[in-house]
């Protein structure tokens, strides 16, 4: 989950902009259970509407997972990100979200199956 202080930071790093009230705002808008806090999924897909150009915001956050720059997201480049976040997980469920996007089954994500998960939901 990720609260309204750890959406700033990841805004921030987008190269965005957003005061305390526009991020609680944003976490609201997708907090289905009103917990305060957005699931990931709900974050990227939240975030992929944001901005004016979103095949441009899609990229970057697929940048942003893409740690060594070679097309795909791994395992450990999705754990990396998601526990700068805040998402401790289990390596199985690191593993497990990695198997639901890889449509071709190769063992890791690439931009046109990280596209494809995102706007499938």
């Amino acid at each position: 989950m990720i609260t309204s202080a750890e959406l700033g930071t990841v805004v921030k790093a987008l190269g965005q902009v957003a005061t305390e009230k526009q991020l609680k705002g944003m976490v609201r808008e997708v907090d289905v259970d009103g917990n305060g806090t957005i699931e990931f999924h709900e974050f990227l897909k939240m975030m992929s509407k944001k901005k004016t150009n979103p095949d441009q915001e899609l990229h970057e956050a697929f940048k942003i997972f893409d740690r060594n720059n070679d097309g795909f997201i791994s395992t450990p480049e999705l754990k990396h990100v998601m526990l700068s976040l805040g998402e401790k997980l289990s390596d199985e469920e690191y593993e497990e979200m990695i198997k639901e996007a890889d449509l071709d089954k190769d063992g890791k994500v690439s931009y046109k199956e990280f596209v494809a998960i995102l706007t499938s939901q």
